[in-house]
């Protein structure tokens, strides 16, 4: 259902009945209580995706400066 339409219903009630709407939310949250998001725990974390370190043992990598200096001579 539509959250406009839901919302539209629900202010076309007169105020008593917009109350006891509340109040049927308030108790449906106390009984289906908010599950945590499960979105950070599928996140990876970045140190463990398989490219961090890809270069770690490369000697011509340990001054990325030098390197990238070589390289665009070279180009």
């Amino acid at each position: 259902m539509e959250t406009d339409s839901i919302i539209q219903k629900i202010t076309s009630l007169p105020p008593e009945a917009q109350n006891q709407i509340l109040d049927f939310v308030a108790f449906l949250k106390t009984r289906y209580p908010a599950t945590p998001r499960t979105t950070k725990s599928r996140q990876a974390k970045l140190a463990d995706e398989p490219f961090i370190g890809m270069w770690r043992n490369r000697e011509d990598m340990r001054d990325s400066t030098t390197w990238v200096r070589h390289l665009r001579h070279h180009e």
